[in-house]
């Protein structure tokens, strides 16, 4: 593929967003592709549209956020996964100016600590829980939803449903279930908005008006870049971003590394998700490096492309990427503020799109996502019926874990020799102390082999990254780790513990990576006593 800036001329050339605004599935499909990959691929660019649509829900938003403000409901929770949560953590820590504000916490997780840890220090009468699920039926989220319906009814007893809202789809298991149970509100998506092309939608709006964002000012950003992406031009923002991502990504430059001033750190996930989602599959895709901390230049392969999102000068981090810029490492820049982070949102879902166009991949599918749900909810059914998780391979015992692991035969596959990477899978408990551990040891490996380096926190990172792992390049390396629990939660109306349920997702996640013929070494860490953000850095020091 030719450099990003011919190929941003280029696809200006043909008309790309031109066709993109039309709504044209062949932006997105070869010549061949069946008709009922054209109709899903419409079904799916909704997206486009929402900063005109969203102007005619921002009354009722309003009214809403100020209803739930004097009914006491100031302690809000996020059930939800993947799109349906992300985007909620960028509208909550991003700087900008808010009104009589709620607190937001984001449930995104089967972890037995967590969910008890919010569950011991739930107010019942302030508490107001958001259920996001563009399907309806997400494991996580009916699983979260369920325990603290139950906690809830304990509390306040018949009340309870007007401590609860649903953002679905139309028609869906959570829309009847919200009406069965008395859901003191029910919003219903558009259903042609994918999940992780959905923060300006419902999906974001309705958190982000509970935190008390200015929405008018929000979707005015959104519809200014929106404007500005339906040019037929080369610095057509959206176009240049995916241009750059994709050019860089064909040239072998496939670890899209983020360098994100101090008021975007928040938007670091939630690009992972969009663009590692929508890119990973048929062996190619980009992938997002995240939260690692910048290093020298010579500590880079010349697998790298960098984007720099700042909001301001930031002397510190622009002087890095002029470092980066000077040794020879691509790096992109946005300049914007946190004012304009409805018109960032645009950008990457715009660019993402692009850079799908540009790979020849489809960007509104998620293939391997399926995967993972399937072996998960296998894993549980063995369980039920023989007592017991199937393992194959078996465990074999170490020093204070167990260890297992699949090595595929990489006779003749030259591949494997560029662009590896490292992603570390953690579904240990969770530890606000664990992302700092991780980072500096990722820092450190990335010294010492030059390896691009990933932290996913397990379940979330299978809506996320975990599309890229099956279905992108196969270059990773995968370090898988799970431990026992000191409790055991029930799942209401089920016959497993949310522990149960955790671990049945990293099972199927390890059989899903076996499948794809990956890399990946899963360690057990067999005490539950023990300081779990401990072990993992003594395993992760040896490795280095």
């Amino acid at each position: 593929m030719m450099p990003p800036a011919e190929l941003a001329a280029r696809l200006a050339e043909e008309r790309l967003p031109t066709r993109i605004w039309r709504h044209d599935a062949a932006a997105f499909t070869t010549a061949g592709a069946a008709k009922g990959q054209a109709d899903a691929i419409r079904h799916r660019l909704g997206w486009l549209d929402v900063p005109e649509r969203a102007g005619t829900w921002l009354d009722d938003l309003a009214a809403f956020a100020a209803e739930a403000r004097e009914a006491g409901l100031t302690d809000v929770y996020l059930l939800g996964m993947g799109g349906s949560s992300l985007c909620a953590e960028v509208y909550r820590d991003v700087p900008v100016p808010r009104t009589d504000p709620c607190t937001l916490t984001v449930l995104d997780t089967t972890d037995e600590r967590a969910i008890r840890q919010v569950t011991e220090a739930l107010h019942p009468d302030r508490a107001l829980f958001i259920v996001a699920s563009k399907s309806g039926s997400t494991i996580e989220v009916t699983s979260l939803e369920a325990h603290f319906r139950e906690r809830m009814r304990e509390a306040v007893g018949e009340r309870a449903g007007a401590h609860f809202i649903a953002i679905t789809d139309p028609d869906t298991p959570l829309e009847a279930l919200a009406a069965k149970h008395g859901y003191r509100r029910t919003f219903i998506n558009p259903a042609d908005i994918g999940g992780r092309y959905s923060a300006l939608s419902l999906f974001g709006l309705v958190p982000a008006a509970l935190l008390g964002l200015d929405l008018p000012v929000l979707i005015e950003s959104a519809r200014r870049m929106a404007g500005r992406t339906e040019a037929d031009a080369a610095d057509n923002p959206g176009l240049a971003l995916g241009a750059f991502i994709a050019g860089q990504a064909a040239a072998g430059r496939d670890k899209m590394t983020l360098l994100l001033s101090p008021a975007f750190q928040a938007l670091g996930p939630w690009i992972e998700q969009l663009v590692a989602e929508s890119t990973g599959k048929d062996g190619q895709g980009i992938l997002p490096v995240v939260g690692e901390p910048v290093g020298e230049p010579a500590d880079y392969a010349p697998d790298r492309a960098f984007v720099l999102v700042r909001s301001s000068f930031a002397p510190g981090l622009d002087e890095q990427a002029a470092a980066l810029a000077a040794a020879g490492h691509p790096v992109f820049t946005i300049d914007t503020s946190p004012a304009d982070l409805g018109g960032e949102f645009f950008r990457w879902e715009f660019a993402t799109a692009v850079a799908g166009s540009a790979l020849g991949v489809n960007p509104f599918d998620e293939p391997n996502v399926r995967e993972a749900k399937e072996r998960t909810q296998k894993q549980l059914d063995l369980r039920r019926l023989r007592g017991t998780f199937s393992l194959d391979p078996p465990f074999e015992k170490g020093q204070g874990y167990s260890r297992r692991e699949h090595r595929p035969d990489r006779t003749g596959d030259t591949a494997w020799t560029r662009g590896r990477y490292v992603a570390i899978l953690d579904y240990l408990p969770a530890d606000p102390r664990r992302i700092d551990v991780v980072s500096g040891l990722r820092a450190a490996l990335r010294r010492r082999t030059r390896l691009a380096t990933t932290h996913g926190i397990g379940p979330r990172y299978l809506h996320s990254t975990g599309q890229y792992h099956k279905g992108g390049p196969n270059t990773g390396i995968f370090l898988l780790f799970t431990s026992a629990d000191a409790s055991a939660t029930p799942v209401p109306k089920t016959d497993y513990t949310f522990s149960a349920l955790k671990m049945a997702q990293a099972l199927g996640d390890f059989e899903a990576l076996v499948a794809a013929d990956r890399e990946v070494v899963h360690y057990h860490l067999e005490d539950p006593a023990a300081d779990t953000t401990e072990a993992l850095e003594r395993v992760l020091k040896a490795l280095r």
